[in-house]
């Protein structure tokens, strides 16, 4: 593969991560913001949006192989 396309893979890599981890501070904030309609599945839905936030900090930090 050419470097340039190495170059845009990576780049598409670390933009993914950063769009997830926007999306699950989103999910965060309103599962937090929102506990008492939610009752007894806030836990659920907190584990839910912890997941693509692990995910997308795993995409930035992580370096693809050469």
């Amino acid at each position: 593969m050419s470097e340039t396309g190495s170059f845009w893979i990576k780049m598409a890599e670390k933009f993914f991560g950063f769009l997830l981890i926007i999306l699950s501070i989103l999910m965060i904030y309103f599962t937090a913001t929102s506990t008492a309609s939610l009752g007894v599945f806030s836990g659920f839905f907190g584990f839910l949006s912890a997941v693509p936030l692990i995910v997308g900090v795993f995409l930035i930090v992580v370096k693809p192989p050469e």
